[in-house]
């Protein structure tokens, strides 16, 4: 029996042919890419690109099948084509470890497939996509997850919304520098408790892909050299983690990260010609303190222990539950790593030990940079907000991806519907759908018209760009390019510069308004 029969048996042979004849364009082979692609090979599709610029991470083991051990550091994009062969050796895969913004991957590039699917977490290149989908007027299958939670829907040029119709909300993110030497506020102190300090304690905080750390700021000689610094601050945490279990060790980990760390910030001076600097925390001097002994009593008497959780507290009891809880999930550690040597303790807002220790962690960095404390309550909720990536809503996700690719083939667009997954909820379905809204009209990305423009984009000057626009009727114009203006009738200083000086070569798109207030997009391709 031929593998694809019963494929053609479910959605007949003239789909079925379409699907093995097409050209289908995957962006990202990550939580939803790894289902995605097993589900395309598996399911008749015989053409694939696949491309991610991400390489392999420990912490994608957990959710992303299609990767094992042996792959970590290598490319995603690479791995994935060579594991999906395994389900399917008759598919014809090319993988590329690139960046989809590349300028190679032109308007003339996505015309050439009839399908593109989307298995991307990052907003920008989202954005990307939908854009080159709509100058080139093919269909893109948009996903996305959260948790439990999960979309899938179609956009198609002149007929549905696109990415951008609605307002996204930015995912927040803090830069590396910000939140390991210059916090100012208490979700900073958070986010290096959790997705710094803790990691690096307790697993492998170069392989966390918590994306609340943004390594966007390490372009300049100076960050660069801070980076370096904290790596070394890293090393040498590393080295008296080998002492964990021996008397003290609690101590030496404290003074290591809240005083000696904190006395090199210090020394550079130039750091805090306009901020306040840290204040470094000695331990013997904190346990030594009988002031912050009673206030500890005081807190006592006052407060019933039941709301000890809804105080902020003291110096004192803050360096006892870092104590106390670094001791346990050390221990706990240690226990797991006796059958496997790579076992790692996981941050849960519901693990008390984890909770005390990402609290009191916290509230120490708060109290060195006289930044707010917050009690333990505030923080399991500000910590508990960075939501987990869930692999069984990718696998759905996923699967309602091809359903729609099928529909979408099959020139069935009408009948496609936005699903949504909604774990959790009061009432019997998982998957709610409902129609595809309609273009937005006061959407700047698809209420445009997309018109390509051959150019030599080296030898022909911002008027040449100009005379060639009013060959097509556009007169008046006015020339941006992301924001940046190149040509207005009262700013012509770059109409004798050529394209190419001002960055706008192939595949650029340029935003051109005329007289009469008509709005064009413009994608330049170098002849």
């Amino acid at each position: 029996m031929a593998r694809d029969s019963h494929l053609e048996t479910t959605i007949g042979k003239s789909l079925a042919k379409t699907v093995a004849d097409s050209r289908v364009l995957m962006v990202g082979a990550g939580g939803i890419g790894c289902e995605l692609l097993k589900n395309l090979v598996m399911s008749g599709f015989k053409n694939i690109e696949v491309i991610d610029l991400d390489t392999i991470d420990l912490s994608n083991l957990n959710r992303q099948f299609l990767f094992q051990k042996q792959h970590i550091k290598k490319s995603k994009a690479h791995v994935a084509k060579e594991s999906a062969l395994a389900f399917n050796p008759d598919v014809n895969i090319v993988s590329r470890h690139q960046n989809i913004k590349e300028q190679e991957f032109s308007v003339d590039w996505f015309k050439s497939f009839d399908l593109v699917m989307n298995a991307l977490d990052n907003l920008d290149a989202r954005r990307h996509v939908n854009k080159m989908c709509l100058a080139a007027n093919i269909p893109l299958v948009e996903s996305g997850t959260a948790g439990y939670l999960g979309q899938v829907t179609i956009i198609q040029k002149d007929k549905t919304e696109c990415f951008d119709c609605q307002p996204k909300e930015t995912p927040k993110t803090f830069p590396v520098c910000t939140i390991r030497s210059t916090p100012s506020t208490p979700i900073h102190c958070i986010v290096w408790a959790k997705s710094y300090l803790f990691g690096l304690l307790f697993g492998n905080a170069e392989d966390d892909d918590d994306e609340t750390l943004s390594q966007e700021d390490s372009g300049d000689e100076e960050t660069a050299k801070e980076l370096a610094a904290l790596a070394q601050e890293a090393q040498a945490l590393k080295a008296i983690l080998a002492s964990a279990g021996t008397e003290g060790f609690a101590q030496r980990v404290f003074d290591k990260v809240f005083h000696t760390d904190i006395q090199r910030l210090r020394s550079m001076e130039d750091m805090w010609k306009s901020r306040k600097p840290p204040t470094p925390l000695k331990y013997d001097d904190i346990m030594s303190s009988t002031e912050d002994l009673q206030k500890a009593m005081d807190a006592a008497t006052l407060e019933s222990q039941n709301l000890k959780d809804q105080r902020v507290w003291t110096l004192r009891e803050t360096v006892e539950v870092f104590h106390e809880s670094l001791l346990k999930l050390t221990s706990r550690l240690t226990t797991m790593r006796e059958t496997d040597a790579e076992a790692s303790v996981q941050f849960d807002k519901d693990d008390a030990e984890t909770l005390d220790f990402v609290t009191a962690t916290a509230n120490l960095r708060a109290h060195v940079y006289g930044i707010e404390e917050k009690s333990r309550f505030q923080v399991k909720a500000m910590a508990g907000n960075i939501i987990p990536a869930i692999a069984t809503t990718n696998a759905i996700v996923a699967g309602m991806m091809v359903m729609l690719a099928f529909k979408v083939l099959n020139k069935r667009i009408a009948d496609c519907k936005t699903s949504y997954l909604v774990y959790g909820r009061h009432r019997p379905q998982l998957i709610v759908s409902e129609p595809l809204a309609k273009p937005n009209p006061k959407c700047y990305i698809c209420r445009n018209s997309y018109i390509g423009l051959k150019i030599d984009t080296v030898k022909s000057t911002v008027q040449d760009l100009i005379s060639l626009l009013e060959e097509n009727s556009l007169q008046e114009v006015e020339i941006q390019e992301n924001g940046r203006v190149i040509y207005d009738p009262d700013f012509d200083d770059n109409a004798e510069k050529t394209l190419a000086s001002l960055e706008l070569t192939d595949g650029k798109f340029i935003d051109v308004v005329d007289e009469d207030d008509r709005k064009i997009i413009v994608c330049l391709k170098h002849v």
